[in-house]
């Protein structure tokens, strides 16, 4: 089952819940920084990089489109333009950005374009959405060396773009895997993204 539609059986039994709207990760304080990566379902991203020390937040949300507040509906539809992605608040004295890129190549499979696992369309592209020059010159050295090391044959059509603006998803999207445990692992692991990680990298989540 495709996420659009396993997320459609959802959402009866979540309309109803009266949740707080989480806060944009723009709003970081001074000391910290932001990154954001498209890598399919945002649920997973969040989950991958909740491990990671150094990580303070991650937020799931949309990015790269033409429509202002867009919903998941019309994001998953194909009709803004949208990528599901994940902007995350970090501490550069803990984790540094590029430490970040090596974690996100290896939560994607960098060989596909306009699919992630069992999720088809242009919101399930990946890319590496940069905030300012560093970060830009640190995403495409981190492309070039992984296209000269990779450990598969396919070429790699992950984009580096710069950000846009910003719009969190809807708050039951928001660490769907810590709210909906059983929910999440099922998704997980029917969507085939361990397995294909597993065969490109070697690793698993």
């Amino acid at each position: 089952m495709t996420r659009p539609g396993f997320i459609a059986l959802l959402l009866a039994g979540l309309a109803s819940a009266a949740m707080a709207q989480t806060p944009s990760a723009a709003a970081a304080p001074a000391a910290t920084a932001v990154a954001t990566f498209a890598g399919g379902c945002f649920w997973c991203v969040e989950a991958d990089f909740d491990k990671l020390p150094g990580v303070l937040s991650t937020t799931s949300g949309y990015t790269g489109g033409t429509v202002a507040n867009p919903t998941y509906e019309q994001v998953s539809a194909k009709r803004t333009g949208h990528a599901e992605v994940v902007r995350i608040v970090f501490d550069p004295a803990k984790v540094s950005y590029e430490t970040l890129l090596s974690k996100y190549w290896r939560s994607i499979d960098p060989t596909t374009r306009d699919r992630q696992f069992c999720d088809t369309g242009s919101p399930y592209r990946t890319v590496i959405y940069t905030h300012d020059a560093a970060q830009a010159a640190a995403a495409k050295a981190s492309l070039v060396a992984l296209d000269k090391n990779k450990p598969f044959k396919e070429p790699i059509v992950t984009t580096i773009e710069s950000a846009s603006a910003f719009y969190p998803a809807e708050d039951y999207h928001q660490d769907y895997y810590k709210k909906n445990p059983v929910r999440y692992a099922y998704y997980r692991a029917s969507c085939g993204r361990d397995a294909r990680l597993q065969q490109l990298w070697g690793v698993t989540k």
